[in-house]
């Protein structure tokens, strides 16, 4: 059996057409075509990346000497046995490289996005704490309603900054979802640039956890001298505010550290947990919509400015602690099964 017809026969036991295949290796259909037809022979790295899709070693696809029986060997199960969640999707060096380019361009707006949902209950803990003490001739009802007003202005404008980055980087949704097998020297490639944004993903890890810890020695000082309501309220919206600068660092060092650990498949992206994550991809977004209704009703009925310095940190912690509930149940049921 000549090469072009072990490419042949592996892709009809595969399942595959010939546009799949070519999807796969990112190469055109003609050239699958060109290869079964014999009229043309892929290069050693399509011969290298083949091997990883089909499952076989690279002897069994150049040596035409083999016997039948030590070719069915090498051979994978027919179509209808193979796991689709098992098949492997190449990334290609200009594949891996685009997506990178990609997640560098946009992590600066997605990092604003996500600071600006987390700074929005400033706004209203601000007006309610005026119109509570009778500044600047705020009633308790305007405050309420200008305050929830700008709070989901600021969280429109972030989901929407959100959106319009995502739609742009759902080509490569597959990087995070499904399992990956890279071409050639892209290991390489990624472990380097990975390897030198180490110590500038440690340092904004650092200073961002440092500032959420000082961020709360203004309450302290002002509990320490009893001071008064206002005192409070200001050191809440500088608390909240430092926090929101604190996010924005850790999505836009995580948001890079991700892209390169999705490529390598590391971290939070090992082939076991993409299968968890596929199966708990509902819970934040559930989570998060019940929270805002949850904290517009209050504002709605009029809710103390308190209220918004006990939902939101309150959420974070409890979305953690489900998140990690919900993700061992899943991993301990996978791997019963």
């Amino acid at each position: 059996m000549i090469l072009a017809e072990k490419i042949m026969t592996l892709r009809k036991r595969k399942g595959w057409s010939q546009e799949e295949l070519a999807g796969k290796m990112d190469i055109s259909r003609q050239s699958v075509s060109k290869w079964e037809s014999g009229s043309s022979i892929p290069d050693i790295d399509k011969i290298l990346a083949m091997s990883h899709l089909f499952g076989v070693s690279t002897d069994y696809l150049l040596k035409d000497e083999m016997e039948k029986d030590e070719m069915e060997e090498k051979m994978l199960p027919a179509a209808e046995e193979v796991e689709p969640e098992n098949v492997s999707r190449l990334v290609t060096m200009e594949e891996a490289d685009k997506f990178l380019f990609l997640t560098r361009k946009l992590v600066f707006p997605r990092a604003a996005g996500v600071a600006l949902c987390a700074f929005s209950p400033v706004v209203p803990v601000l007006l309610g704490g005026w119109a509570e003490n009778g500044l600047w001739g705020m009633t308790e009802d305007m405050a309420g309603g200008i305050g929830v007003a700008i709070l989901l202005l600021l969280v429109s404008v972030g989901v929407a900054i959100l959106v319009f980055t995502g739609m742009q980087m759902e080509k490569y949704e597959y990087m995070e979802k499904e399992i990956l097998t890279l071409q050639y020297g892209v290991k390489g490639m990624v472990t380097k640039k990975k390897e030198s944004f180490s110590r500038t993903y440690y340092l904004a890890v650092t200073a961002g956890v440092v500032m959420c810890i000082l961020a709360v020695v203004p309450l302290m000082i002002a509990a320490a001298f009893q001071a008064g309501d206002m005192a409070y309220i200001y050191c809440l919206s500088v608390l909240l505010f430092v926090v929101s600068i604190a996010v924005f660092l850790f999505m836009w060092v995580g948001s890079i550290q991700d892209s390169y650990n999705m490529i390598l498949q590391e971290g939070d992206y090992t082939l076991e947990k993409k299968t968890v994550a596929k199966k708990t991809s509902f819970l934040p977004v559930a989570y998060w919509c019940l929270v805002t209704a949850v904290f517009v009703v209050l504002g709605l009925r009029g809710y103390d400015w308190k209220a918004a310095a006990i939902i939101w940190p309150a959420a974070a912690l409890l979305f953690v602690a489900i998140q990690c509930i919900i993700k061992t149940v899943v991993t301990t049921r996978q791997n019963k099964g």
